[in-house]
């Protein structure tokens, strides 16, 4: 048995918004971030996202989770278009985690539910119609789809969860350091691409949230973090060897977003890349 980290008495979210949104091929939505939480549910199609500047390839039936403070922004391709129930949330109180947090920082932002997958299917459809009826009491009836919708969230991360509490217990730390080692060298060699701890998740057959908790265990920090840190590591030695512009230098090493990869880039290492010395104009 394991706690959802919530209680009936405390559990009162606020609803900002809940909206159906259908975009097509070229739509870009620029990275930006809120101070509530943002949950988005892919009916259909396809995307590519930018979350806290790494690329994550969301398709149909995947659920993208943003705590307050988190940077996001997506690109629809040529060819692409995408369907996405978006519902904004304030108020969120989850035992262990800070205020508007509905997952922990090192989390995984991209979801693909096992357990419980129907119900939460089942929620997001009740939404839909609330609204589209707009019949006296919607709001009211929207705001319990949506606690619904949240608690079968929780109840589903947190079955996951212990599972895979349950399954580390059982592996030995040279399996852990193979692991580890196995994802430091990949991201070495392919920081450049797209990367998320889906993808290589299904290189070397662990879930993501499995590969996020060995990993911090073994190293004190996430996967993503590691990879911005060569990232900006990388980014570091091409501008101080002069000859490339700021935007150049962020696609070398991953980031399409230049004013993101700027901002992160001072964040790091405590200047604007483009005062770092030899860097040319």
């Amino acid at each position: 048995m394991f706690d959802l980290g919530i209680k009936p008495e405390c559990f009162n979210p606020q609803v900002y918004f809940t909206f159906r949104g259908r975009y097509e091929e070229n739509h870009v939505t620029e990275v930006h971030s809120h101070d509530f939480v943002t949950v988005i549910y892919v009916m259909s199609g396809s995307c590519t996202y930018t979350i806290n500047g790494v690329s994550y390839r969301v398709r149909k039936g995947d659920l993208l989770v943003f705590n307050s403070g988190v940077s996001h922004g997506k690109n629809v391709g040529a060819g692409e278009e995408i369907m996405e129930l978006h519902v904004g949330l304030g108020n969120i109180n989850i035992e262990g985690l800070p205020r508007n947090h509905l997952v922990p920082a090192d989390a995984a932002p991209v979801f693909h539910l096992q357990e419980y997958e129907q119900q939460f299917i089942n929620c997001c459809s009740d939404i839909c119609s609330e609204q589209e009826n707009n019949l006296p009491g919607c709001e009211l009836m929207i705001k319990v789809h949506v606690m619904n919708m949240l608690v079968h969230f929780l109840k589903a991360t947190k079955t996951d969860a212990h599972r895979n509490a349950n399954t580390l217990s059982g592996i030995d730390s040279s399996d852990k350091a193979v692991i580890v080692n196995t994802l430091m060298k990949y991201m070495n060699v392919n920081y450049m691409r797209q990367i998320s701890l889906e993808s290589i998740s299904k290189k070397i057959y662990l879930s993501p949230a499995y590969i996020s908790k060995v990993f911090k265990e073994e190293t004190g920090e996430t996967p993503i973090n590691y990879l911005i840190k060569i990232r900006l590591s990388k980014a570091r030695e091409m501008l101080m060897a002069g000859g490339q512009s700021v935007k150049s230098v962020a696609r070398a090493v991953g980031y399409d977003d230049a004013y993101y990869f700027s901002k992160l880039y001072k964040k790091y290492h405590g200047v604007a890349p483009s005062k770092e010395r030899g860097e040319k104009k």
